[in-house]
């Protein structure tokens, strides 16, 4: 069978020959693509005759798919949104994640975002670099603040372990309670008690028919005012002209944000780019030198697994 990774996946070269040396000496052809490409018709010619397609975060649409096949997608990624889903299930393509590999990195930044925010550290940097004081710095401390997660998988769960290490107390909203999560002392309630008393609101939900818009203006209405919030998890579940408008208002003291609804670059118009008190990011939650490893080894294990009739990570379309 042939296997084709269509970009780089964040680690060396030489690693990804390692990681395919499986592949190759159980006798399958492995084709490697070292440059990024988001033109479908590039990413349709590099997956020509190929069973399994491997990519990373860059989209993935039907025009990519070569005439036959593949008959698997590896995913680099937790979400799999940028691939065209009912492409998959019109040809019968299975698609695998790597789920798992990026929970700390994630998390970690998650609570960076809120003490970059809390304790205006962009803007004490630039008063620093431009010979100000302290003036008007006046940061809050997580400690004694109530957090609120939405969305308690593992990503959410890691979060809100990191919060409660700060002294905070965690709230927890999920369609199902997790287990673990309440073992780490989170406390689930409704949503519209979570957005009620939330002093910070962290988003770790995925992107999908039934969460698009999740954060709608209303939602952010019910936000206690004065209360921050944070989404490191897909652009497209908070309404971003709501938010910039919630942040102009001084309805929200701030937010951080690492993902929007398109992939940086930002146009210079858009409202989070020109909203007050709000930390932007470059949708860099997953990238660290660990998780980049990481996830490559989840990369090649779900590829050769499914070449030995063993498939998973198997996503549900």
């Amino acid at each position: 069978m042939k296997v084709a990774l269509l970009e780089p996946l964040g680690v060396p070269g030489e690693r990804i020959e390692e990681l395919a040396a499986g592949i190759r000496a159980a006798g399958h052809e492995f084709a490697y693509f070292d440059t990024k490409t988001t033109d479908p018709a590039e990413l349709a010619r590099r997956s020509e005759g190929a069973d399994v397609v491997m990519i990373a975060n860059n989209p993935y649409p039907a025009a990519a798919f070569p005439a036959e096949g593949p008959r698997m997608i590896a995913v680099a990624f937790t979400g799999i949104d940028h691939v065209d889903l009912a492409e998959c299930k019109r040809r019968g393509t299975m698609v695998c994640n790597c789920a798992g590999y990026s929970d700390v990195a994630v998390a970690e930044l998650a609570v960076g975002l809120a003490i970059d925010v809390l304790r205006k550290v962009v803007a004490g940097d630039a008063a620093t670099r431009s010979g100000h004081t302290s003036a008007g710095l006046v940061g809050a401390e997580i400690c004694g603040k109530t957090v609120g997660i939405v969305g308690t998988g593992h990503i959410g769960t890691a979060t809100g372990k990191l919060f409660r290490a700060f002294g905070a107390r965690v709230l927890g909203y999920a369609r199902h309670e997790n287990p673990e999560a309440t073992v780490a002392g989170i406390e689930f309630v409704g949503l519209d008690e979570l957005l009620a008393q939330s002093d910070i609101v962290c988003l770790h939900i995925p992107s999908n028919a039934q969460t698009r818009g999740f954060l709608s203006a209303d939602r952010i209405a019910q936000m206690k005012k004065g209360a921050v919030l944070v989404n490191c998890a897909r652009g497209a579940v908070v309404d971003n002209a709501a938010l910039a408008e919630a942040l102009r208002s001084g309805h929200l003291a701030g937010a951080g944000i690492d993902v929007y609804d398109m992939e940086p670059p930002l146009p210079a118009d858009y409202p989070l780019v020109n909203a007050p008190n709000v930390v932007l990011t470059p949708h860099v939650a997953f990238l660290t030198a660990e998780s980049m490893e990481r996830r490559a080894v989840i990369e090649f294990d779900n590829v050769t697994s499914w070449l030995g009739g063993h498939p998973q990570n198997v996503c549900e379309l």
